[in-house]
């Protein structure tokens, strides 16, 4: 029986400012990029519907492509990783 119960770090107070938020979308696509090479090294390939046994997933496609709920679930990614690096009191600066 699994009683994982998920703790994440509470970062509902910190806002992102449009500066970030510009961040957070080149973050978002690199997600996705990560994602993908690690799926395709693992042998994974594009289909129209996800099927584990051959490998095929419809989301091994470029950012771009994606629909609009699934760049949100990347950019939400984003903007946690972002809020908690704030949250954990370090300054992003842009040089």
């Amino acid at each position: 029986m699994n009683n994982y119960v998920p703790h994440p770090i509470d970062t509902s107070q910190i806002t992102i400012d449009k500066n970030l938020l510009k961040l957070s979308e080149s973050l978002a696509r690199n997600v996705h990029e990560v994602w993908a090479a690690g799926r395709m090294a693992d042998g994974w390939i594009y289909g129209s519907e996800r099927n584990d046994e051959r490998k095929e997933h419809p989301g091994l496609v470029p950012y771009e492509e994606l629909s609009e709920d699934e760049k949100d679930y990347d950019r939400n990614t984003a903007l946690e990783t972002l809020k908690l690096v704030m949250s954990l009191g370090f300054e992003i600066i842009k040089k």
